[in-house]
């Protein structure tokens, strides 16, 4: 099992920015991939921004240049570091971890989600 813990949710204006982060642990295998995705109101979850399994992101083009995913290995934790923001951005962002084993996902896990409104 893994568990996934977001934080840094909240309310803000257009043009601020917020830094969400995701702290993994648990039975988290070498080969993973992480990351971001959101769920707005009335839509289907929406990638934002990840990590491959090879290590290189992964950009909604909605986001390019605003948003920024960064990762440190050591306290296996993501960051989403969203810049520019707009009220399209509003809605629950979820963190989401993938182990891979033999080239293909063996488990899946994803955060209780974290809440994101931006008002304009």
């Amino acid at each position: 099992q893994v568990q996934l813990v977001e934080s840094g949710g909240g309310l803000v204006q257009a043009g601020e920015s917020l830094t969400l982060s995701c702290a993994a642990s648990g039975n988290i295998f070498s080969v993973n991939a992480m990351g971001w995705y959101r769920q707005a109101p009335g839509k289907q979850r929406d990638l934002v921004a990840t990590f491959t399994v090879g290590g290189y992101t992964n950009y909604a083009d909605s986001v390019k240049g605003r948003f920024t995913i960064s990762r440190n290995n050591a306290k296996n934790t993501v960051y989403l570091q969203m810049n520019s923001l707009k009220p399209d951005d509003t809605g629950v962002y979820y963190c989401n971890l993938q182990n891979w084993r033999l080239g293909r996902i063996d488990d899946e896990y994803w955060g209780q989600g974290t809440q994101v409104t931006v008002s304009s």
